[in-house]
């Protein structure tokens, strides 16, 4: 049975998973997370639109912490722009080193399956 998860997105990456282009979701490992499965389904919702795409979980990548996870995957799938620098340091304005070391990192690789206006 798959399970549905609920997530919040900021605008620029909603887009990006909706356009196909930012394939990887960048999250801490904590409780939430440890409880997704391949197969199951993230309803992503936009922080400013409100807008909903629900995403099937392709494949879960899970790393002591972001520079171990930023090794293995092209930053264009991890929500940068060409022109971008990828850095793993970005990761800490979501998430403290404290709690990358407590509970690891996980790299959710998604498909969009449908897109609710």
């Amino acid at each position: 049975m798959k399970t549905t998860h609920n997530m919040n997105l900021n605008n620029d990456p909603f887009n990006r998973i909706k356009d196909g282009t930012k394939t990887i979701e960048l999250r801490l490992n904590d409780e939430k997370r440890q409880l997704l499965k391949e197969k199951d389904l993230i309803e992503f919702t936009n922080r400013t639109t409100l807008e909903v795409i629900i995403v099937e979980i392709v494949r879960l990548y899970k790393y002591s912490n972001f520079d171990e996870l930023y090794k293995y995957f092209d930053k264009i799938s991890m929500g940068y722009d060409i022109n971008d620098i990828a850095n793993p340091k970005d990761m800490e304005k979501y998430y403290s080193k404290e709690e990358q070391d407590k509970y690891g990192v996980i790299g959710i690789e998604v498909r969009v399956i449908e897109d609710r206006k």
